[in-house]
C-alpha cells in the first residue's frame, strides 16, 4: 500500500514535469501582439464609455433646459395674471 502511494506520487510528479517542459514560453513577438490587442480593446472600451456618457449628459441637459423653460413660462403667466388682476 505504501509503495503504491509513492509510485502514484512519482507518476503524478513526472507527468506534471513533462507537461511543464512541453509548454514553451511566449515569444516576444506574440507578447507584442497581445499588448496591441489589449490596447485596441481598451481604446474601444474608452470610446464606448465616452459615447454613453455624452448621451446621458446631453439628455440630462436637454431635460433640465426644458424644465427651466416651462417653469419660467409658468411663472411669467402667473405674474402676468397678477398684474392683470391688479389693473382691473
Amino acid at each position: 500500500m505504501r509503495l503504491c502511494k509513492y509510485f502514484l506520487a512519482l507518476a503524478v510528479g513526472l507527468a506534471a514535469a513533462s507537461l511543464s517542459l512541453g509548454a514553451s514560453p511566449q515569444s516576444p513577438k506574440q507578447d507584442m501582439k497581445d499588448a496591441g490587442h489589449a490596447t485596441k480593446n481598451a481604446a474601444k472600451d474608452t470610446g464606448r464609455a465616452t459615447r454613453d456618457t455624452a448621451k446621458k449628459t446631453g439628455h440630462a441637459t436637454k431635460r433640465t433646459s426644458k424644465r427651466a423653460a416651462h417653469k419660467t413660462a409658468r411663472k411669467t403667466r402667473h405674474g402676468a395674471e397678477k398684474v392683470e388682476d391688479k389693473t382691473r
